[in-house]
């Protein structure tokens, strides 16, 4: 049976299949995207929030290329807070507890609406690939659709087993069909799966905790958006709380280790490092007496609070007596038990930095599939993903980001160069152009790439250049202020900052730590109003001068690098000098070009040396 042709078919309507499957039908793909269940779309199956440290900034650069991650976290959050204020801001990151359910409504209907995407309930079983190229898709009910590219976004579907003490069953998350027949399918088509594992803590019952023991976590007075779009955005509607474990919890865990499913044996996946399940927090870090727990509502109309920092693959008995060991959750009441889950995933280096597979043309991977973890990273790939499906069935250029680019850069950097052997979670340590990558100028650096791609309207390209002009015209205007000291000493004084005997200069200071643009109001009567955003970007720019300059030198060395391209028919077995890892690397990488060449592990700078010498020889 073959019941429709399409360009695109997408499997799995999670984060990343979504905004591939919202990128291709807007680029003007007739597309498809399948979802085991249509109640699973947009489903945040784990920590019912968005964003956060690094993760923050993914969302901002997904909407600032056009993306729906943004706008529907927008219209669906009820707490905001932003991260890390205490810090520069290259680390001030968004995050947003989110109505689960909302959530999934606003992004359900989304796709529902959306021109040229159809959406369909059932579960893919197999790719068909002639010489090479990809050619449809096949459903667990015998049903093929024909199509010219095929993007994979499954998720923790794929052979998906829950475990919980002793005992495991095959299951997606949250309960549903796991996804076993294209597993094989993948492997017969040559490609490398491995098996990973994440997990997820229990929910438990709000009216069944004593709040008078646990700190509160209230959201920020002033909400910032994640979409550049979002206007008005809504407000604070729930807070959220803090506890704590103690020792009495550590010696439950470890008087029951051997039950849990991990320290059992029964777990085969690697788990991720950087969101460890309890158990590993107590035995990797065991000098330590307490654990921070963050208990946040799934939303506003029900009472399961998710315990946030409390993951186990313990039994459901031992769970309890755990959870009940925590101050202000003694008589807690469980209603979904914590699990960890295992799942088939790609190897990444397998693709190209645009996601499609080296060994197949017109076959993609995004999300959970490629080894990544949260739902940040998967909405970054499957953008990109998407974008890179539509642009080459257009005959267009690729749109491939670089590490100097964005986060998004970093991310698919890392999983195509050096791969990874755990889930993969963004960090903004993983990035050596911290500064210039900052959340609040994420429109400036993706935005243009966005309208060039076609997924930014001109009028919102707009309003971009309208704001770097209003943004550069303030700059100018502070740089040229000069401030007697009979305007600037009682602000100094107010601020214990050291005082002055004659006129200086507002932009220096607003270099200084204790200061800023608010507070240096009152020595500058002539401030025009502006909005939010183009004020805080005038200010960093002016603070962090210095820096900025010097990593944007950085960035500029690196850039020459990223330009030194390496020919596809390169013979890494006739560049005499080159060690035998180097070879080995090169050749299963195949990188584009000299700076990525450079990243790979076990490329050493000698074996760099080698190549640019070898490239030299070429001219």
């Amino acid at each position: 049976m073959i019941l429709g042709n399409f360009d695109v078919a997408v499997i799995g309507g999670g984060h990343a299949g979504c905004e591939a499957a919202l990128a291709c039908a807007r680029l003007g793909m007739n597309t498809v995207m399948f979802s085991i269940s249509l109640d699973a779309i947009g489903n945040l199956p784990c920590n019912p929030s968005i964003g956060g440290t690094a993760k923050g900034h993914l969302v901002r650069e997904v909407d600032a290329l056009g993306g729906e991650m943004g706008k529907a976290a927008d219209a669906s959050f009820i707490q905001s807070k932003m991260l890390n204020r205490g810090k520069g801001p290259a680390v001030h990151s968004l995050r947003a507890q989110i109505d689960r359910k909302t959530y999934h409504r606003e992004m359900k209907r989304r796709v529902e609406e959306q021109e040229n995407l159809q959406i369909k309930q059932a579960e893919i079983v197999d790719i068909r690939v002639e010489d090479g190229c990809v050619r449809g898709v096949v459903t667990h009910t015998g049903v093929e659709y024909g199509c010219r590219a095929v993007i994979i976004a499954s998720g923790t579907y794929l052979k998906g087993k829950i475990l919980m003490g002793s005992y495991s069953r095959e299951s997606g998350p949250d309960g549903m069909f796991p996804a076993n027949e294209l597993s094989d399918n993948l492997r017969r088509l040559g490609i490398t799966l491995r098996r990973f594992k994440t997990g997820t803590p229990a929910r438990i019952h709000a009216d069944t905790l004593d709040y008078d023991k646990m700190l509160v976590e209230t959201g920020d007075d002033e909400i910032v958006p994640f979409s550049f779009e979002t206007g008005q955005p809504g407000e604070n509607r729930v807070n959220c709380w803090l506890v704590y474990t103690n020792e009495k919890t550590h010696n439950i865990i470890m008087d029951n280790l051997e039950r849990s499913a991990m320290y059992g044996g029964l777990v085969e996946g690697v788990g991720p490092r950087y969101c460890p399940s309890i158990e590993d927090k107590v035995v990797r870090f065991n000098t330590r007496p307490r654990h921070q727990l963050f208990i946040e509502p799934m939303g506003l109309d029900t009472k399961e609070m998710y315990a946030q920092g409390f993951s186990t693959s313990l039994p459901e008995d031992v769970q309890l007596e755990m959870y009940r060991s925590v101050e202000g959750l003694e008589h807690c009441e469980i209603m979904r038990s914590a699990y960890a889950i295992e799942y088939d995933c790609c190897d990444p280096t397998e693709l190209y930095a645009t996601l499609e597979f080296k060994k197949i043309e017109g076959l993609y991977g995004a999300g959970q599939f490629n080894g990544t973890s949260g739902y940040e990273e998967a909405a970054a790939q499957g953008l990109v993903a998407g974008i890179n499906a539509a642009l080459k069935l257009k005959g267009e250029e690729p749109m491939i980001l670089q590490r100097l680019d964005g986060y998004i850069g970093t991310l698919i950097d890392d999983l195509v160069t050096k791969g990874t052997n755990e889930p993969y979670r963004m960090m903004t340590s993983r990035s050596e152009y911290r500064l210039l990558l900052r959340q609040d100028n994420a429109d400036e650096r993706l935005t243009p790439i966005g309208h060039r791609v076609g997924l930014i309207s001109d009028e919102r390209y707009e309003r971009l250049l309208k704001k770097l002009e209003m943004t550069d015209n303030e700059i100018k205007r502070i740089n040229g202020i000069t401030v007697p000291p009979r305007l600037a000493n009682p602000v100094l004084e107010r601020y214990n900052s050291t005082p002055v005997k004659v006129g200086i200069r507002l932009s220096e200071l607003i270099r200084r730590p204790e200061l800023d643009y608010a507070k240096l109001a009152d020595c500058d009567p002539d401030r025009p109003q502006l909005p939010r955003e183009v004020a805080e970007e005038a200010e960093i720019k002016l603070k962090y001068d210095g820096y900025i300059k010097r990593q944007l030198q950085q960035a500029e060395a690196a850039r020459k690098m990223e330009s030194r391209l390496m020919p596809e028919d390169t013979d890494y077995d006739e560049i005499y000098g080159l060690r035998l890892e180097a070879r080995q690397k090169l050749k299963k990488i195949r990188p584009k070009s000299l700076g990525q060449a450079s990243r790979i592990s076990g490329v050493s700078p000698a074996d760099v040396s080698v190549l640019i010498i070898w490239l030299e020889s070429r001219k």
